[in-house]
């Protein structure tokens, strides 16, 4: 199950996703986003409460970037270490621009002890 909720602020589109993305799940998010992208300069997937995404739900937000980049950008954020863990293993780490995860606060907070 996933529970997805937008928000929509000037031209900066916010998706909260909570539960599990995977291929039962995925094309929810997919017509979600794809029926949401007009006049959005900016796109957040906000994954604070993400549990689990497959690879179905990768190509969801790999398609969800390559619109994006024709129309401004996109970041993830709030990314637990398992969902993390995920972005590293299959490259996906290197081609999202991810913020606030759980691993870089780690890290930014022991250097600035």
């Amino acid at each position: 199950m996933l529970n997805i909720s937008k928000e929509m602020e000037n031209t900066r589109l916010t998706f909260s996703l909570e539960g599990k993305l995977d291929s039962v799940t995925s094309n929810d998010l997919e017509s979600e986003i794809m029926n949401s992208l007009e006049g959005v300069e900016e796109l957040v997937v906000d994954c604070e409460k993400l549990e689990y995404v497959s690879s179905a739900g990768l190509r969801v937000l790999l398609a969800a970037l390559k619109l994006m980049n024709k129309q401004g950008t996109m970041k993830v954020t709030n990314v637990c270490d398992e969902i993390m863990s995920i972005f590293e293993m299959t490259g996906f780490s290197e081609i999202l621009t991810i913020e606030n995860n759980a691993k870089t606060q780690a890290k930014e907070t022991k250097e600035e002890e």
